[in-house]
């Protein structure tokens, strides 16, 4: 799209409102969704055409979320009002997936875990190790950050993990951590931190479900995640 064409010299089917309110949200694309959030262009280009300006500088709807407003508003097309209303939308956005923690969510998937906890891990820039605490029905009691790395390391003991467990009545508990790089393949660190909760989890008869480790998706790579027992480094 050219950045001379406005959004209401569209044909109806192809603005953005329209084909939502028509398709659904799913179906429009990150650019057409900022818009919508957006609302106007400024003479000569559209929301659109802004929106596309906001992803190539910061490079996802991560690095969009992060952006301070005075880094906002030096793209051109966006002032303060607009910059405000973005950072707004992504703050909603964390807080809902706060709020989702509350509502006991069904965590049986490892796209559900990576759904539940990636607003808490997308700023980080350290590794940080959580264990997501489970009842008999793979339902969310709380979630335990237990310690914080450097840039790529993490410690943690198989006693901490399994405290907070105990504590708290788990039947079951998913591990999970950030690589600030943005790449979740495994470490053989990881590897081994899992093979070894898994075993202290055998004998204390609390299930270790999954480690889920969250990255940032890219077109290579679509999953913003990776999981241990998806990898075969789990047993039967």
């Amino acid at each position: 799209m050219t950045a001379n064409v406005r959004i209401h010299d569209l044909p109806a089917q192809d603005r953005p409102r329209e084909r939502l309110a028509a398709h659904g949200a799913e179906k429009l694309s990150n650019a057409e969704l900022i818009a919508i959030i957006l609302r106007t262009g400024m003479k000569g280009m559209s929301a659109i055409h802004i929106a596309e300006q906001l992803l190539q500088k910061f490079g996802s709807l991560g690095g969009l979320a992060c952006a301070s407003l005075d880094e906002l508003r030096k793209i051109k097309g966006v002032g303060r009002d607009k910059a405000v209303t973005l950072k707004a939308a992504f703050t909603l956005a964390r807080k809902m997936a706060e709020e989702l923690r509350h509502e006991a969510p069904l965590l049986d998937t490892p796209e559900r875990i990576a759904e539940l906890l990636r607003e808490d891990h997308r700023h980080a820039q350290v590794e940080t190790f959580q264990v997501v605490l489970l009842n008999t029905r793979r339902r969310l009691i709380k979630v335990e950050t237990l310690s914080q790395g450097t840039l790529d390391t993490i410690l943690v003991h198989p006693r901490d993990v399994f405290r907070a467990a105990i504590a708290s009545n788990a039947a079951s508990i998913v591990i999970v951590h950030n690589h600030p790089s943005g790449d979740p393949t495994p470490s053989d660190a990881d590897i081994k931190v899992t093979r070894d909760l898994i075993r202290a989890g055998q004998l204390l008869k609390i299930d270790v479900v999954d480690h889920v480790i969250l990255g940032r998706a890219t077109t290579e790579r679509p999953k913003e995640y990776a999981s241990l027992r998806e990898l075969g480094y789990f047993y039967s």
